[in-house]
């Protein structure tokens, strides 16, 4: 529950401050980062594992109280297999520590890889930055842009009713991105609102040509 309460917190501190970080996502021929973050377990890995022996996908997610977030697991489970078949390696990157995230796996059936990442590492390294309010907020109520203390404790109430925790940083891209063996980046998908999920078949057809060279 502390680690919750922490998270919820972080949340309430980013949403009163409103974007902050400026973002260069990375492009297709730039060199991936070789971060290490940690596995599910609390052991700590170096992100190019991920794509030694195969084309890797990797999956920036926002942060674990996001809506999104949970579209995006349930699509997943629909698209794994392709992927696989494809020859990817799926992997995603949850900002959190590693107890929160494995309850996140668990709770969202996430079926691949999940990695660890408190401080968003990852996520500052592949040129990911803050949304704009108006990505962000595109459907809440006009008020709610004032982005007052008042309003950031009314949603994370709301959240809670529904069964769920606002946590983390509320203005942080999502990103995703084909890695090559190399270590170089194939493919760049930055997300410009939190429901702008990729159509599958980008990610099949830069595998099938990752898989022809």
């Amino acid at each position: 529950m502390a680690l919750v309460m922490s998270a919820e917190n972080r949340w309430l501190d980013s949403w009163v401050k409103g974007p902050t970080i400026e973002g260069r996502p990375l492009r297709r021929g730039d060199p991936a980062p070789e971060v290490s973050l940690f596995r599910r377990d609390g052991a700590e890995t170096n992100l190019s594992e991920v794509w030694a022996e195969k084309p890797a996908l990797i999956l920036l997610w926002r942060h674990l109280g996001c809506g999104c977030g949970r579209e995006r697991a349930r699509r997943l489970l629909e698209e794994i297999e392709a992927y696989r078949d494809a020859g990817l390696e799926v992997v995603i990157i949850a900002p959190g520590d590693p107890e929160r995230v494995d309850a996140y796996a668990d709770r969202n059936q996430i079926p691949t890889l999940t990695l660890a990442d408190p401080d968003y590492t990852a996520h500052k390294s592949f040129g990911l930055g803050h949304w704009s309010v108006e990505q962000v907020l595109y459907d809440a109520p006009p008020e709610y842009c004032d982005l007052s203390l008042e309003h950031g404790k009314a949603m994370i109430e709301d959240r809670r009713s529904r069964g769920y925790n606002l946590a983390d940083d509320e203005w942080m891209q999502s990103g995703e991105f084909i890695v090559d063996r190399d270590g170089r980046i194939r493919l760049a998908y930055v997300y410009n609102y939190c429901e702008d999920y990729p159509d599958p078949a980008i990610f099949l057809t830069a595998a099938r040509l990752a898989a022809a060279t």
